[in-house]
Parts: C-alpha cells; sequence; structure tokens
C-alpha cells in the first residue's frame, strides 16, 4: 500500500534497535540465546509494550542480509532487491554506475588441493586482511576491464569491474560450507557470459598471488548494478540517520537516502552519536553486527554476551525520550547451524499509542503470546509510523 498520502506531520522520534542475527531457536539443551540472555532493560520495555514474531520475507525462506534491511525498512523483499555488491560499494562510497558488476568477496582459505577450510580465513584481523586486498588491486590485470577491490572489514571487501558489455546475472562462488572448492561463476543468463569469464579470472589471478597466505582465496556472491529505489524520505516522510559500522549496513541506509552517520567505534559510541544527533532527525537506525557474527561463528556464548551488551545500552537510548522504540533483527542466525536461517524473529514494540499485551520478557518463546502476532517484518513500518502519529485516517 502507497502511505504517502497519509503521511502527516509529526515531532514524534522513532529508534530502530536492530541485532543483526538475533533470532535463534530452543532445542533440547536450552532456550534461544535472547531467552536465556541477561536482559532486565529489554525485558521492562517488552512489559510495557509489546511483541510479536516477524517473517523476513516468507515461512521457510532464509533471507540474507539485504533482504533481511529493506524488509526492516519497509521495503518488500519479493518486489525490492538489492545484491550484497551494490550495498558493499555504496557503504564504501564507490560509484556503481548502469553497467558495472559489483560482487560482495570474502577472503578464504583454501588447503592444497583447492577446498575451502576456512570461508572467512579465520576472521582475519583487518590490519592483516587490508594489505592482501591492496595487493589483489595492484596486481590482477583483466583483458577490457577495470577492476576496483577495496577492503571492507576482516575478510570482507567489495569486488567492481567496469567495462562495455557486463551483465550481473552471474551465480555466487561461495558455496556457503567447507571441505568443498569454490563454485565456478556460471552465467545466469547469455548476457552475463563475459562478465562471469572475467570474475573467474579474477579468482584464478587471486589464487596465485595470494599463495603462501592464511587467506589464499576470495569467495564472491551477491552480484549487482546499479538499481534505483524508492527513497525512504518520499516513502515515510522521515528524515533519517544511521548509526552502524560496518559498510554493507551503512551502504544499504545510503542507497535510501538516509544521512550515514559518522564511522562509531563500538556501542558505547553509537549511544553517544545517537544523543549527539538526537535533534537533527525524526528516525535512528542503529545497528549492531556481534549477534550475527556469534551466530555464524557457532558461539552461542558469544552471542549472549553481544545481546547483553545491547541491552546495557537501552537505558541511554531511553533518556533520550524516544516516543517509538523498536527492537528487533533482520535475520535468524542460530549458533546451532552456524548460518543464516527461516525462522522469524522477535519483535518488541514500545510506545505510549502502541498497547501493553501483558508479554513480561524479550524472547521468542514469550513473542508467540504477543499482541503483535506473527506478520512479515515489512508491516512493521506503518505501525511504527502510527504510533508515532504520522498517518492520518484512511477513508471518511
Amino acid at each position: 500500500m502507497d502511505l504517502t498520502p497519509l503521511l502527516t506531520a509529526s515531532d514524534a522520534k522513532i529508534v530502530v534497535l536492530l541485532l543483526d542475527g538475533l533470532g535463534g531457536y530452543a532445542d533440547a539443551h536450552g532456550g534461544t540465546e535472547l531467552e536465556d540472555a541477561d536482559t532486565p532493560n529489554l525485558d521492562a520495555l517488552a512489559e510495557e509494550g509489546s511483541s510479536g514474531l516477524a517473517e523476513i520475507v516468507g515461512p521457510g525462506i532464509t533471507p540474507g542480509s539485504g533482504p533481511g534491511h529493506l524488509a526492516l525498512f519497509g521495503y518488500d523483499p519479493l518486489e525490492f532487491e538489492l545484491g550484497r555488491g551494490a550495498l558493499s560499494a555504496a557503504g564504501l562510497d564507490v560509484e556503481l554506475r548502469a553497467g558495472d558488476v559489483a560482487a560482495r568477496a570474502n577472503l578464504c582459505t583454501l588447503d592444497e588441493a583447492g577446498n575451502i577450510t576456512d570461508r572467512r580465513a579465520g576472521r582475519i584481523p583487518s590490519p592483516e586482511a587490508a594489505p592482501l586486498v591492496d595487493r589483489i588491486q595492484e596486481q590482477v590485470k583483466l583483458d577490457g576491464a577495470e577492476l576496483t577491490i577495496r577492503h571492507e572489514r576482516e575478510h570482507r571487501a567489495m569486488v567492481m569491474l567496469r567495462g562495455r558489455g557486463l551483465d550481473p546475472r552471474i551465480s555466487d562462488t561461495d558455496p556457503q560450507q567447507t571441505g568443498v572448492p569454490p563454485l565456478v561463476p556460471e552465467p545466469l543468463h547469455p548476457s552475463a557470459m563475459r562478465a562471469a569469464g572475467l570474475f573467474a579470472e579474477l579468482e584464478r589471478q587471486a589464487r596465485e598471488i595470494l599463495a603462501g597466505e592464511r587467506a589464499n582465496g576470495i569467495l564472491l556472491r551477491g552480484f549487482d548494478t546499479h538499481e534505483e529505489v524508492p527513497s525512504f524520505a518520499h516513502r515515510y516522510g522521515l528524515n533519517a540517520a544511521a548509526i552502524a559500522v560496518y559498510p554493507m549496513y551503512r551502504g544499504i541506509s545510503r542507497l535510501l537516502g538516509m544521512d550515514v552517520l559518522r564511522r562509531p567505534e563500538g556501542l558505547a559510541d553509537q549511544a553517544a552519536l545517537l544523543r549527539e544527533a538526537w535533534g537533527d532527525y525524526d528516525y535512528f537506525f542503529v545497528h549492531h553486527k556481534a549477534t550475527d557474527a556469534a551466530g555464524e561463528d557457532g558461539d552461542r556464548e558469544a552471542k549472549i554476551a553481544a545481546i547483553e551488551a545491547v541491552d546495557r545500552i537501552v537505558p541511554e537510548v531511553m533518556a533520550l525520550n524516544p516516543d517509538v522504540v523498536m527492537v528487533t533483527g533482520d535475520h535468524a542466525t542460530p549458533p546451532q547451524m552456524s548460518a543464516h536461517s527461516w525462522h522469524p524473529v522477535p519483535v518488541l514494540l514500545w510506545s505510549e499509542r502502541g498497547g501493553r499485551d501483558g508479554v513480561g520478557r524479550f524472547g521468542e518463546g514469550f513473542a508467540r503470546s504477543g499482541m503483535l502476532g506473527r506478520r512479515r517484518m515489512s508491516e512493521m513500518m506503518p505501525i511504527l509510523l502510527a504510533c508515532a502519529g504520522r498517518l492520518k485516517k484512511y477513508g471518511a
């Protein structure tokens, strides 16, 4: 539904606190990470507000981070699609033009047989990884295409090719598992044959250049080109700011037209930045990555600790007197799976106009009985606007 005819002005301020990969599932050994975490401040918000569960895309569909964030911002991920390459390019301020093809790259570790032993090269630290990415930029030579590769953070990088006749319809080379070789980039359309061949040659040369390093290969996924997406401000009438550390999440915010504030150093700095910018915006997106990283590493205790770290900054957020607060995730990353999953994510909504449902704790099991029910994540954006007094009555 087009909300623009219903938009109305308001002084209300909205905060969306996003714990990346927050969702999980209980098993025979215990509850979810959120259920077992010590979160007195989030529980207090749940007791005063309402809870529910959100499907990011649809039942049984495992979302990537791009669809997860589009849904969070009210964009149907089945209608709008942004590849990881485009998001990474935007996050690094790399201009992606029509006809360019970009992809997200992981530095990885390969054994002597060419099989993947670690998809993230042991989460290689940035000071060690950045020179390896620079080496690829300096030494790779491709016929008829200009290469741009930029380091993002730790094992992550962005790769872009610019040249004639390039098409992004290419399959990922990351098999999402170890013990097997990287996949060959396959053209998914005849027009993508040239680009697929160039990316295959890039991967081959990168292996030669990185031989002997613990990060001795690259994996590519999320091929994309320049896309136009309706702006967040136009769709919702909000002056929005994004507070995020990682380039990809800064990138999607920038592509939607949000102001991306200076890069914070961690949670404490994110809270400080929120406080500094409080008078300038009416919508704040605050992104926390550590929950997802711990889930992907299969580290249950680290994910619990990352959730508890967010709980400790909640009083600082509430001290600013926001009108609407939503706490949720962009997808589930259960440590049992060490990967994204299709499980629904818990949603906590706090607002004087949002109602109270009697749920006393924040967690998946508790949220099942909440008044928000089980709904698609993209449906939460109109509810936030309504709680903020930003939607007029529909009809007579």
